[in-house]
């Protein structure tokens, strides 16, 4: 069965570069630009999602308990700028796995989506 990531940033090219790697990786991928698409996008019951904690809106933080509240079991890693300490911790209180720091390495996503994927 075809693993499904839900991919949240609002920069256009994040989204794009991680689409790329993560299909080529052999993942169905799903995008969104903001919370709304991202809540609206758990209807197609993603595996894992790659949230960043800035966006206009509704932040991070909202969109991880608006997740959780929906699903509560849904597995998600936040993406965050380098020194976003207290928000990282939020993030984790609320139940996300981890969080990569931007700019982030590809091959740290691999390892990081390979590693949260093999524990379902």
């Amino acid at each position: 069965m075809e693993e499904k990531i839900l991919i949240v940033d609002d920069q256009f090219g994040i989204r794009i570069l991680l689409n790329e790697v993560l299909n080529k990786e052999g993942y169905k991928t799903f995008q969104a630009a903001n919370g709304y698409e991202a809540l609206s996008l758990l209807n197609e019951d993603p595996d894992l999602v790659l949230l960043d904690m800035k966006i206009p809106g509704m932040d991070g933080i909202e969109i991880l308990k608006r997740m959780k509240k929906q699903r509560e079991d849904i597995r998600v890693v936040i993406m965050t700028a380098y020194g976003e300490l207290d928000m990282i911790q939020e993030a984790k209180n609320l139940g996300a796995l981890t969080h990569i720091a931007k700019p982030f390495d590809i091959e740290d996503i691999r390892q990081v989506v390979r590693k949260y994927l093999q524990l379902s």
